[in-house]
């Protein structure tokens, strides 16, 4: 049996708890062992996290001490796998770089409303309404979807992958409100994503 983490909080315009609960509840029923946690002490836990084969992280800006953050990199450059979509993996910890190292990319603008905006994966695309992210990312990463920036045009990931030593991370930039994740397309790529990053 896969076991996954999930570590939610951190600002609560996200929804953290009702966002991760989804999520969790899909891990469940592919028959993975979840334990959720309210805290990033969780990141302190070697034992724990080097049985743990996937990290879903849903927490919206917030600090992490050094060492929290040397517990979580050093596991999945060990081979646990990190995956978690918007503000809650890519705003998160806003002066701690060799987090945002780790998942390829940081967050830092957004208009202020919501807009609509395509979303490009391969051959094909769909849409959506919410805030669309405007990101910083690493060159290293493999892009699997992008969007063109509705102030400028410039052609921006949306989604991508990358390996970490022998972790895997997955990262989207779609997931502001619970209602993003009803549309069919993004709630298939999370899944996808979640279960692609687990060891």
């Amino acid at each position: 049996m896969k076991t996954a983490l999930v570590v939610r909080g951190g600002w609560p315009g996200h929804a953290p708890v009702e966002a991760s609960d989804r999520y969790a509840g899909e891990l469940a029923a592919r028959g993975y062992d979840v334990t959720t946690s309210d805290s990033l002490d969780s990141y302190l836990d070697a034992e724990l996290l080097a049985r743990t084969d996937l990290i879903v992280q849903c927490w919206t800006m917030g600090s992490i001490s050094p060492a929290q953050v040397e517990g979580l990199t050093a596991a999945v450059r060990a081979g646990t796998g990190f995956a978690g979509w918007h503000g809650g993996i890519v705003d998160s910890f806003r002066d701690e770089t060799r987090y945002q190292l780790m998942t390829g990319g940081q967050f830092v603008y957004h208009p202020a409303e919501f807009v609509e905006y395509s979303v490009r994966t391969g051959g094909s695309s769909f849409t959506v309404h919410t805030e669309q992210y405007y990101v910083h990312t690493d060159p290293a990463i493999e892009v699997l979807a992008v969007t063109d920036f509705v102030e400028d045009g410039t052609t921006l990931p949306v989604t991508w992958t990358r390996k970490w030593g022998e972790g895997r991370v997955f990262v989207t930039t779609i997931g502001h409100k619970l209602d993003d994740f009803d549309v069919p397309e993004v709630d298939r790529m999370i899944i996808e994503g979640l279960t692609w990053a687990s060891r």
